[in-house]
């Protein structure tokens, strides 16, 4: 991958519901069937491609997802395949509009 970890677009969602806060789980559990993902409770990592990466990170106010991929398209469809993947999974918190911050 091109982009070092301190590039990488990021995103923390507040959770505006008392929710179990494990939205990550189910979409790891979801990707698992074709990439060899890792989660637990507290966080996750899907690996869509050597070059394509997803980070989660979750506490209980919160969900932060990192995205690292090696160039700008492919960076791009990523965050919205994980947006939309997180809004279907995720379908009773209300995150509003999901936009994705560089660190």
């Amino acid at each position: 991958m091109r982009r070092s970890t301190d590039e990488c677009p990021s995103r923390r969602l507040p959770r505006r519901r008392q929710t179990r806060g494990l939205e990550h789980l189910q979409i790891c559990k979801h990707w698992s069937h074709k990439f060899a993902v890792e989660f637990t409770p507290e966080s996750g990592r899907e690996p869509f491609s050597d070059d394509r990466l997803c980070d989660f990170s979750a506490t209980d106010d919160a969900l932060t997802m990192r995205i690292r991929a090696g160039d700008e398209a492919t960076l791009e469809r990523t965050q919205n395949v994980v947006v939309d993947h997180l809004k279907r999974f995720a379908f009773r918190e209300d995150f509003g509009d999901i936009r994705w911050t560089r660190l």
